[in-house]
């Protein structure tokens, strides 16, 4: 692996982990009321493109990273729907 591929991996990982404890906490006070529903769906959609976009430049770091990001941001917005009694209002 080089630098850059180490760089960017590094950079991934630190970036999807800064997300994790949004899901947790979600998680455990089973409500998402804090979280804009506008806002998740706007930042899942950037990663799915960021995702196709690491794809068509076959870039492992980008892939891997915005696919795992793409993912929590998608089980954000699943408990935004399922805890909250009116996800969309924002």
């Amino acid at each position: 692996m080089d630098a850059t591929a180490a760089i960017g991996f590094i950079a991934g990982i630190l970036t999807t982990a800064g997300n994790v404890p949004q899901v947790i906490k979600t998680y455990r006070v089973r409500s998402a009321e804090g979280l804009s529903f506008k806002m998740l769906v706007t930042l899942a959609s950037g990663l799915a493109l960021w995702t196709l976009y690491g794809s068509l430049m076959r870039s492992l770091p980008i892939v891997l990273a915005n696919g795992v990001g793409f993912a929590i941001f998608l089980a954000l917005i699943a408990m935004k729907f399922r805890f909250d009694s009116r996800p969309t209002k924002d």
